[in-house]
């Protein structure tokens, strides 16, 4: 019971960390908007970061085979690639203007798998300790704030409102809570399918980045806006960096 109350306490302060786009309500729509571009460059570097400095390492540390894991990254590349279709597919035959930009539905959908293994990885660590498990879930939260800023700055770029853009958000989140209640019901066996989700993951974050997000930066050419922008990525691609040091650290 114990291992319970501490595993969905934490995944309940995972989940919030959601909100964090609740402090740009003050904002007025103009302003917000200016910022937003430079929201989506760090969650450009976020994504990347993410990918290539903690997904794919620890995908490839716990897989049996190289070449599987590789297949999986294109598997959720094509995934995604194909989900996307059928999104514009279905975007432009909606005649309601109150449809959901094809880009915000792939970042939701992506952020929930992600999610889902959060929890999974929260429940799992505190199934053998209840230290490992916190200090999972630190890293985690930590992992968490950069990642749902770019988040929300992507769902208010692609045409939602802030609050539409933060109950997202937290539905998206709270997936994480159905990954650690199964982990926890059916114990670490489910690990192996988290192997297997976590290069799909990975797949999917960089299809995002390199596919939707960096063309949409690249409609803006004015010089002091690509500058910043590119300082944005770099920070989120640091801030990866320095989070995954931290965790590895932590262990």
């Amino acid at each position: 019971m114990e291992v319970w109350t501490y595993t969905l306490v934490s995944v309940a302060v995972v989940s919030l960390i959601s909100l964090v786009g609740v402090f740009t309500m003050s904002l007025s729509r103009d302003r917000l908007q200016r910022i937003t571009l430079y929201l989506v460059a760090f969650a450009v570097g976020g994504l990347f970061g993410n990918a290539f400095i903690h997904l794919l390492p620890e995908a490839f540390h716990h897989s049996e085979s190289s070449i599987t894991t590789s297949l999986l990254i294109v598997v959720g590349i094509m995934i995604f690639f194909v989900l996307e279709k059928f999104l514009r597919w279905r975007h432009c035959h909606v005649t309601s203007h109150q449809h959901t930009h094809p880009m915000a539905t792939l970042n939701i959908v992506s952020d929930a798998l992600h999610n889902l293994i959060d929890g999974v990885l929260i429940g799992s660590t505190f199934l053998v300790s209840i230290p490992l498990g916190l200090t999972t879930s630190v890293a985690i939260v930590l992992h968490e704030i950069p990642q749902e800023i770019g988040d929300f700055g992507i769902l208010i770029h692609s045409g939602m409102t802030v609050k539409r853009a933060l109950i997202f958000n937290f539905l998206s989140a709270s997936v994480a809570m159905i990954g650690a209640i199964v982990v926890l019901t059916f114990g670490p066996s489910i690990g192996h399918l988290t192997e297997a989700m976590i290069p799909v993951t990975a797949g999917g974050f960089l299809y995002i980045a390199g596919s939707d997000l960096i063309p949409e930066l690249q409609h803006d050419v004015k010089l002091s806006n690509s500058v910043g922008q590119f300082i944005c990525i770099i920070l989120g691609v640091a801030t990866m960096a320095l989070l995954v040091s931290i965790s590895s650290h932590a262990h």
